[in-house]
């Protein structure tokens, strides 16, 4: 099944040349796209003084970290052949590797970060979240992974951040608020620094 998906998948990336630059980029590159939304979500959280709102932020990148972690533990027991190292005549977009290719590190990453800012910022989840869906549906297209690859990494991703955002925003809040007596972190949190008594 995850074969002939992948195949179905790999022929249809083969008629549709016109998409390969596009796609060969965001596969690639894309994870870039997801520093900019975190990026975006801590500026806009800042600029109310949202301390809640910041943390989440934070926590989806941290989230993202953590996860990509894990993903090496369990990929490393896995040890799953690339695609293009099992099958032959396939057309890959992107360099070949010899990493393992469950669960794939691009979807684990985007992953998180998407179910952090849903949690966190949902107009920003929103668009995070397609946005994540597209990356694993390039990763697949340009050959690097099977489906399931990027649907666990995915999973393992948004697992990690939607599991631990309660505590890990709770616990970012909590430094954010002590940091913010002192006045070196007030242009990071966007709050004034508290006056001396």
């Amino acid at each position: 099944m995850d074969q002939s998906l992948y195949l179905s998948i790999n022929r249809f990336a083969a008629r549709t040349a016109w998409a390969h630059p596009f796609a060969t980029a965001y596969a690639n590159y894309g994870v870039v796209v997801f520093a900019g939304i975190l990026l975006a979500a801590w500026w806009r959280a800042r600029s109310t003084g949202d301390l809640h709102r910041l943390a989440g932020a934070l926590w989806s990148a941290a989230a993202a970290g953590i996860a990509l972690g894990l993903g090496q533990i369990i990929g490393g027991i896995i040890d799953r052949h690339r695609p293009y190292e099992t099958l032959h005549g396939v057309h890959v977009l992107v360099s070949r590797t010899t990493d393992f290719s469950i669960p794939s590190d691009h979807a684990t990453a985007v992953g998180a970060v998407a179910v952090g800012l849903w949690i966190s910022d949902r107009p920003l989840g929103r668009a995070t979240v397609a946005l994540a869906v597209l990356m694993a549906f390039t990763r697949v297209y340009v050959g690097a992974h099977y489906a399931t690859d990027v649907l666990a990494g995915l999973a393992l991703g948004g697992l990690v951040s939607g599991v631990g955002a309660t505590i890990g925003t709770r616990i970012i809040e909590r430094i954010l608020a002590w940091a913010n007596h002192a006045a070196f972190v007030s242009a990071f949190t966007g709050r004034a620094t508290a006056p001396n008594a």
